[in-house]
């Protein structure tokens, strides 16, 4: 299984770890997802949508916080990769992020799964 780091990026309150397993983009977003961080994340996507990585699988068991910026963020790389041929799938939410999920109704157009490693068995 190929597990190359491509990166990380820090902005405030959230840090982006992105690395390649397999062929999926394992993207984990630390801390609070919001209007003043969304940026971060979306870059970090839209760079392994760049780089060919259509499959993107978003680690959420580190993420604290998600506003409605935050999930626009996801349902557009949700587009983009969809468009690509792949797909966000997400994973280990925590309650407080999942429940946002639930409220927006989000949760339905999203593969969403309890673990990472059910998201990358998935492949």
């Amino acid at each position: 299984m190929d597990r190359g780091t491509v990166g990380s990026a820090h902005r405030g309150r959230l840090l982006v770890e992105v690395r390649r397993e397999g062929s999926s983009a394992v993207v984990t977003p630390v801390g609070e997802l919001d209007h003043h961080t969304a940026d971060l994340l979306r870059e970090s996507l839209e760079e392994c949508l760049d780089q060919g990585l259509s499959r993107l699988v978003i680690d959420c068991s580190r993420l604290e916080f998600c506003d409605s910026t935050g999930l626009n963020v996801l349902l557009g790389a949700r587009l983009k990769a969809e468009a690509a041929g792949g797909g966000v799938h997400l994973a280990g939410m925590l309650p407080v992020v999942a429940r946002v999920f639930e409220i927006t109704g989000a949760e339905a157009v999203f593969t969403v799964h309890e673990t990472l490693a059910e998201a990358l068995a998935t492949e």
